[in-house]
């Protein structure tokens, strides 16, 4: 019996791979461009997730004269600083910072109905 090489298969793990893209803090930070619903057809539009060193009154004045609508910097407890928008301006918004080069188009998330 002492002739018989066994090998037991080792454990296997499905997410190992996903664990090790994920360790680098901060890999994979999306913009995050959302809508969300007021009074009747009325809309807000919310960008977080942009990255701390840009200036967001600056990227604020910029949206609002682009897109003739209102907007805030909003300093949430949890997100960090929020930018909100009259309106559904998803679209706009996304193409906006895809061309101004503050965000690659692959890191933008756009949510909403």
């Amino acid at each position: 019996m002492s002739g018989i090489d066994v090998q037991l298969p080792t454990a296997f793990d499905p997410f190992a791979e996903a664990n090790a893209d994920d360790s680098g803090a901060g890999a994979k930070e999306y913009v995050h461009v959302r809508v969300q619903q007021r009074n009747g057809r009325k809309s807000l539009t919310t960008v977080q997730g942009l990255k701390k060193e840009y200036s967001y009154s600056k990227i604020l004045k910029d949206l609002k004269k682009e897109f003739c609508c209102n907007g805030t910097v909003v300093q949430d407890p949890e997100l960090g600083q929020v930018i909100q928008l009259q309106g559904d301006q998803r679209k706009n918004v996304s193409t906006f910072l895809i061309q101004a080069g503050v965000v690659k188009k692959e890191r933008i998330k756009l949510h909403g109905f």
